[in-house]
């Protein structure tokens, strides 16, 4: 069984705008001299050149296996996200390792896509958010332990994944961290306003969208001691690395004709995944790239609008959110843009495919519904996922590619969409008006006041009955 590993690595802050070098050893979300977003940089990461990609593929096969409780979750890894943390403070919550379900063979017929669903709603707050929390709480844990800081208050902008995630990390830490969330009302699901609420956390709303959450904590983080937990924080990018190898060594490290579908919100996960195949091609663990497809809601398209402009010539501006169902998506200018910027253009130089497709609210809710009416636990962002595959193949962007979608979230924290679905209840905002082949409802089989009238034996004779009739069962 494995243990622990002994390497450890330097690691610093690279600003993605001036390229400025920055220690780890304090809390840094963006660059001090320019304002840019920031990047982990292992200092000696050709360190790992020494061992060849077959060695690393085995090495972390084996772990599959592991006691060592630090590396059940997505520090499996450890060596290529945070070689610097010591066993005692990494967190592990059962993240990481989610299931990926192939298709129904009647979903892949139907839509003559062959692809799988990465469920991330396995995930212990229920959404890949836990992934990057695992790795922010286990950075400050190190950072608590070696500086011997009595007092750390963690906060977060969020539509509600973030906020479960964070909240659900610090209660198990604890002392002397404290949890605050700060959401825009009513515009979170009850059963994700629910989770932090039920952590204990701190729940702070304000009027507006998750883009005026998220000034106000970038705020907070420039002018007092706080953790700031949302992407713009570089070890939560780089616990959600943990995506990407998961997904290479579920098809046994071999890359060649997949395609991945990732939602893009504040742009922090597909950053993630992009640096996570990036670096196993640099260490040849993987001979090919997958193709890479990042998906926005037309309510929501920042980094969609950019990428359709002519590469010479290309400006990007943030838009003005429309009222989406993929809340988790619901943003206008993604802090994480200058990282998938740089990313991006590295993914390509190293013979990638990187693309981003647009899809439309109706389309999102009917392949939610869909997905889960042949036996998935798709969220809305799962949807978005599936309609973004069908657009990409309607569109030739995709044809013989077996396709891996990022469900994203449990379905059950986006109940109340399905509920407005199958009630024909969408407000105008959202454009979305159901298909009525794709609505369901519960059927009342007897009345309560029938029930009354009769015995207990003729009520469960009628209701049996009534029953038959309405399946059209036949008699024995």
């Amino acid at each position: 069984m494995s243990s622990f590993p002994v390497i450890r690595h330097e690691m610093e802050y690279v600003c993605t705008k001036c390229n400025a070098h920055h220690s780890i050893d304090e809390l840094l979300y963006t660059c001090p001299n320019c304002g840019g977003v920031l990047l982990l940089n292992d200092k000696d990461f050709d360190e790992h050149k020494k061992i060849s990609g077959k060695k690393w593929q085995e090495i972390f096969d084996e772990r599959r296996a592991t006691n060592c409780q630090a590396l059940k979750g997505i520090f499996r890894y450890y060596e290529f996200m945070a070689p610097v943390l010591e066993e005692e403070d990494i967190i592990y919550l059962g993240d990481g390792h989610s299931p990926v379900i192939t298709a129904s063979k009647a979903l892949r017929e139907d839509l003559g896509i062959d692809f799988a669903f990465k469920h991330e709603g396995q995930n212990p707050s229920a959404s890949f958010k836990d992934r990057g929390m695992a790795g922010a709480f286990s950075y400050l844990k190190s950072m608590v332990r070696r500086h011997g800081w009595s007092n750390i208050l963690t906060v977060c902008a969020s539509t509600g994944d973030t906020s479960a995630a964070a909240a659900l990390y610090g209660a198990y830490v604890g002392d002397p961290i404290k949890t605050v969330v700060l959401l825009p009302e009513g515009k979170v699901t009850p059963q994700q306003l629910s989770q932090p609420l039920g952590s204990g956390a701190t729940v702070l709303q304000i009027p507006g969208v998750f883009d005026d959450c998220m000034k106000v904590v970038e705020y907070l983080a420039a002018h007092y001691r706080v953790a700031l937990l949302n992407s713009k924080n570089s070890w939560r990018i780089l616990g959600q690395e943990s995506y990407a190898y998961e997904v290479a060594q579920e098809f046994r490290w071999d890359m060649k004709n997949k395609a991945l579908f990732v939602p893009i919100g504040n742009a922090g996960n597909i950053t993630a995944i992009m640096s996570g195949f990036i670096k196993m091609k640099k260490l040849n663990i993987i001979e090919e790239l997958p193709r890479l497809f990042g998906v926005q809601s037309h309510h929501a398209d920042p980094v969609y609008q950019y990428y359709h402009q002519n590469r010479e010539n290309r400006i990007y501006h943030p838009v003005q959110v429309k009222a989406s169902v993929a809340q988790a998506a619901m943003i206008g200018n993604p802090v994480s843009f200058p990282r998938v910027q740089k990313l991006a253009a590295e993914y390509e130089a190293l013979g990638g495919d990187f693309n981003v497709v647009q899809v439309t609210e109706q389309a999102i809710m009917n392949a939610m519904i869909i997905a889960n009416r042949n036996g998935h636990i798709a969220c809305t962002q799962g949807g978005e996922c599936l309609a973004g595959l069908v657009a990409a193949k309607e569109q030739g962007k995709i044809t013989h590619e077996f396709a891996i979608l990022d469900a994203t979230a449990h379905a059950l924290k986006f109940a109340g969409f399905q509920e407005m679905y199958f009630e024909n209840a969408f407000p105008p905002e959202f454009g979305v008006i159901p298909k009525e082949s794709l609505q369901n409802r519960p059927h009342t089989i007897i009345a309560k006041e029938r029930k009354d009238a009769l015995s207990y034996e003729e009520f469960v004779e009628e209701t049996a009955h009534n029953i038959a009739q309405f399946m059209d069962l036949a008699q024995k």
